[in-house]
């Protein structure tokens, strides 16, 4: 069993930071891709930052320049360090990964996603 532990959510002033950790437990063989997407209310869910297993990233163009992803491959886990936070900013933030487990022989990479946690940018 893979799951994926959020945390450092909270309520923020506008152009504050937030640091968003993820840290995937379980029967783990190894590791893709490592991401985090947000949903605002009313608002579908959207690729907020990715970074794969070589240290490639990718960002949406609204939070380029603000926002820096990272991972710990050591530790399984993947950072989202926020800064200059504005209040459309304000989401549930989920972790995703793309993970091959030690149970599955064939080491077929599964998405996984965590339970989600609130950040709001207040003006």
């Amino acid at each position: 069993q893979v799951q994926l532990v959020e945390s450092g959510g909270g309520l923020v002033q506008a152009g504050g930071s937030l640091r968003l950790s993820c840290a995937a437990t379980g029967s783990i063989f190894s590791i893709n891709r490592m991401g985090w997407y947000r949903q605002a209310p009313g608002k579908q869910r959207e690729l907020v930052a990715v970074i794969i297993s070589g240290g490639s990233t990718n960002y949406a163009d609204s939070v380029k320049g603000r926002f820096t992803i990272s991972r710990d491959n050591a530790k399984n886990t993947v950072y989202l360090q926020m800064n200059s936070l504005k209040p459309e900013d304000t989401a549930v933030y989920y972790c995703n990964a793309a993970i091959a487990t030690m149970t599955d022989a064939r080491r077929i990479l599964y998405d996984y996603w965590g339970q989600g946690t609130q950040v709001t940018v207040s003006s």
